[in-house]
């Protein structure tokens, strides 16, 4: 088991496992840590807590000291001068007339280079642009080209649920969803009804996939025969949720009858309903 502390450098951003060493910190600590790029500011999203090594990869990072005021308030400047870098590059995007939509901008703690995420239909020649920058900025520029999703992320946004994104709230990495879970779930394959903030699927649809794909192979298809005690029945409709079929048959006076059968309650004639290979979203990233 190895002892790690969660780490987040933004509010809605990925937890990163850090060596917190001899210092006990609780959620919500703020944290000087070393990375990659150098020190970092960051915030505890998960306290001290044993994990399995499998979960780590060694030698983990250290996390050097908590943050003192003086490094709380260095990490707030760096968040306004983000928000300058942000206007003055839009600035000279504009001058140099380049397709590109600006997301944000990020300082390093020491200053010593501000990143520029920006998004854009295709690759995008930056390297003017980039010059010209550093020359406003007097620092060292990195443009990184993202996609929509970490646009939202970044960002922030609602979902069609009224609730955050689950990209901002909780989800660490992106899980592939396919069209083949929403027509599990008898959703609508409008776009505008299946498709989160981002435009590309929703993350939630492959939530509960697995429920309705196992579901999917006990069910008969709407306007399928299946055997019930009442004799054979034809299918009108289908709910997955609640494992039972509605469907129609003739009574005694000739007319039609409606009658609803749980799962178990009857026996299907056919070949249950056919899993339809899998379609990626052809915008998935």
């Amino acid at each position: 088991m190895s002892l790690i502390v969660g780490v987040r450098f933004k509010n809605n951003g990925k937890t990163y496992y850090f060596d917190p060493g001899t210092l006990s910190l609780e959620a919500g600590d703020n944290v000087i840590v070393e990375t990659a790029r150098g020190l970092e500011w960051g915030k505890v999203s998960i306290a001290n807590t044993q994990v399995d090594d499998k979960e780590v990869s060694n030698p983990l990072k250290p996390v050097v000291r908590r943050a003192t005021k003086e490094d709380d308030e260095r990490a707030e400047e760096n968040e306004r001068l983000g928000k300058e870098a942000v206007k003055i590059t839009a600035q000279k995007v504009e001058k140099h007339k380049l397709n590109m939509k600006l997301v944000g901008a990020e300082y390093s703690f020491d200053r010593s280079k501000v990143t520029i995420f920006f998004t854009a239909d295709g690759r995008v020649d930056f390297r003017e642009l980039v010059r010209d920058i550093a020359g406003a900025l007097h620092t060292r520029i990195e443009l990184r080209q993202i996609y929509e999703r970490d646009d939202i992320r970044l960002r922030g946004s609602l979902g069609p649920c009224g609730m955050p994104c689950c990209c901002i709230t909780y989800l660490n990495e992106y899980e592939k969803v396919t069209v083949k879970m929403a027509k599990n779930q008898n959703l609508s394959l409008n776009p505008t009804k299946v498709s989160g903030m981002c435009g590309k699927l929703m993350c939630c649809l492959r939530y509960e996939n697995d429920y309705y794909a196992e579901t999917c192979k006990l069910m008969p298809k709407v306007g399928a025969r299946v055997k019930t005690a009442d004799g054979n029945v034809k299918v009108e409709g289908v709910d997955l949720l609640k494992r039972q079929i509605r469907a129609s048959l003739e009574n005694k006076d000739g007319g039609i009858e409606i009658k609803v059968y749980k799962l178990g309650e009857f026996e299907m004639t056919s070949k249950p309903r056919e899993r339809e290979e899998e379609e990626d979203d052809p915008g998935e990233e």
